[in-house]
């Protein structure tokens, strides 16, 4: 069951995550262990750090919906201090937050706690780089399909939502929306965008056919086409482009490049992919590049030289207004690569911003204080000075977010 989603653009916890029977279930049995042995021996007030070990961007209100949700289940109170607010970078090992309360009401939280804060936070900071390495392109979010169903595809939209706005705070466009209509409002949108797969095509049988019935279908909406299902991008985009020239006169209609990793775009081949560089950006191929951004410059599928070739077509045939959509793993390398290519892209559909490394997703949470005691296990003695600090400026900091919940 999916989760609601409030009047506030967030989702809030499902009822069911919140009830004790589903927390004990998914918690690590040591944490239910220990609030057995502290309901036996005596509560005591603790207070948890959390922390990633690499640069973020603060991406928490999954997880402080979860937990204010949980504290109103169990009649408790918890306080938050958010030491990064929703946006902001955060170091590595630097904690977004710490939260205050009963050891026997937090000690068992740990588990869902911590799935809720560490991959919305690192692809929160995937999707601004990715933003601020081409600030003058949009983004269009189309994470779902790579997603471990309904909570993972909530998490990522939020995390590219954040990412994103802290990039448009640097003035870039960030992400406009997103493919689906069900995490659309962390966009700001009422439903996701999108015309049609690859699928569609197949089933016209011609990229021209498959155009005219969904705009047929779809008549006022903006028309973007897929051009690579036969492997005739410009040929076929170029027909489309004939086929519905009042579309490309007003700007409404796009091309699609999702060109298949194992081949060239029409017409190109290694040297006439440096040949169309070398025309538009004979810069990007002049210092030495790895395998990699040499791939995304001049190799197969939607690279620099495939974007560029494009678009002198359209605009040789007369088609200048028609935009440039581009897919296919643009992650925050990909990405900084077109840049220095000045590849015309005026859309990156994208789901790259998921962390490709899931071992640097991984949140920790530890106790640096019982009953306002200073304690913490050795080698997180950096936790301690940063608590420190923390209880040193209490009330005068400017960036600790307070909350009781």
């Amino acid at each position: 069951m999916n989760a609601p989603c409030s009047r506030e653009g967030t989702t809030l916890p499902a009822a069911s995550d919140v009830t004790d029977a589903v927390i004990s279930a998914r918690a690590d049995s040591y944490f239910n262990r220990t609030k057995a042995v502290v309901q036996r021996f005596g509560d005591t007030k603790v207070t948890y750090a959390v922390f990633l070990r690499r640069p973020v961007i603060s991406a928490p209100r999954l997880m402080l919906d979860w937990l204010k949700a949980v504290a109103a289940s169990r009649g408790t109170a918890f306080q938050i201090e958010v030491m990064h607010e929703e946006g902001q970078w955060v170091g590595a090992g630097d904690p977004l937050l710490y939260v205050s309360g009963s050891f026997v009401q937090l000690v068992d939280l740990e588990t869902m706690l911590l799935q809720k804060l560490g991959a919305a936070c690192v692809a929160a900071h995937n999707a601004y780089q990715m933003c601020v390495e081409l600030p003058q392109t949009a983004f269009l979010a189309m994470e779902a399909r790579h997603c471990a169903g309904a909570e993972m595809q909530d998490m990522m939209a939020y995390a590219a939502s954040v990412g994103s706005r802290a990039a448009q705070a640097e003035g870039a466009k960030g992400f406009i929306g997103n493919a689906n209509d069900a995490t659309a409002h962390w966009f700001g949108a009422p439903r996701g965008y999108g015309t049609m797969p690859h699928a569609l095509i197949g089933y016209a049988g011609s990229t021209v056919r498959a155009a005219e019935m969904f705009h047929e279908t779809f008549p006022d909406e903006n028309l973007t086409v897929l051009v690579d299902y036969f492997g005739r991008e410009v040929t076929d985009g170029l027909a489309v482009a004939r086929r519905f020239t009042e579309l490309a006169a007003a700007g409404r209609l796009a091309m699609r490049l999702d060109t298949h990793g194992g081949r060239f775009l029409e017409g190109l081949d290694p040297a006439e992919s440096y040949a169309v560089l070398e025309r538009h950006a004979p810069q990007a191929t002049r210092r030495y590049r790895s395998e990699t951004e040499l791939r995304h410059l001049t190799g197969t599928g939607v690279s620099a030289a495939a974007i560029w070739r494009m678009r002198e077509a359209l605009d040789e045939a007369g088609f200048p207004r028609v935009r440039i959509v581009a897919s296919s793993g643009f992650g925050v390398s990909k990405c900084r690569v077109m840049a220095e290519a000045r590849a015309p892209i005026d859309v990156v559909g994208t789901g790259s911003f998921i962390p490709n490394t899931w071992s640097e997703t991984y949140a920790t949470a530890d106790i640096v204080a019982y009953d306002g005691v200073p304690r913490v296990k050795i080698g997180r003695e950096f936790l301690l000075k940063a608590f420190s600090s923390q209880v040193d400026t209490l009330g005068g900091s400017e960036n600790a977010v307070k909350n009781q919940v």
